[in-house]
């Protein structure tokens, strides 16, 4: 896996539906069959892309995280203002900027535990940068194919600078 990009963003703004689950009872394919028709009627969309969000307690440690641990998940698209009236059934919300790493996963949603494994005690570990407490989240393509071997997605892991093994 290569290096990832290091990025700094404003807020984003975003439409989407939002549910409650964990990586256990995982209802993201039914979260995105319920928004994905939706996409269309959203008049503002940048066409930047199709957004998963994953928003964990503030109090959650990466170590605590375990299969049952329960997280908001957001299937949304970016927007350029929120306009007066939400589609019926949409919900907005605003992506807190920040830094943010940014690595490639390619392949199937089933690899993806293969990327999180490698950043999570891979790269992070030996970085200057430790997780920050913003939601995670991926950017895929409007046809994104959840079933395609080759898909590719970006994905986007809150940091800020580490203070471990400074002098201060």
């Amino acid at each position: 896996m290569q290096e990832p990009r290091i990025v700094t963003i404003s807020d984003i703004k975003l439409i989407g539906k939002h549910i409650q689950t964990s990586l256990e009872e995982n209802k993201t394919a039914e979260l995105w069959k319920s928004f994905h028709p939706e996409v269309k009627n959203i008049r503002n969309n940048t066409g930047s892309g199709l957004y998963s969000v994953q928003i964990f307690s503030e109090d959650l440690k990466f170590e605590d995280f375990n299969p049952k641990t329960r997280f908001e998940k957001w299937a949304a698209v970016e927007v350029d203002g929120f306009g007066d009236e939400l589609p019926e059934g949409l919900e907005s919300y605003t992506l807190i900027g920040g830094k943010y790493a940014v690595f490639i996963h390619k392949g199937l949603p089933s690899d993806f535990p293969k990327t999180s494994r490698y950043i999570h005690t891979e790269w992070l570990p030996n970085s200057f940068y430790e997780l920050d407490n913003r939601p995670h989240f991926e950017i895929m393509d409007e046809d994104y194919d959840p079933t395609d071997p080759d898909a590719e997605e970006e994905v986007w892991i809150p940091i800020r600078q580490s203070n471990i093994g400074y002098d201060l």
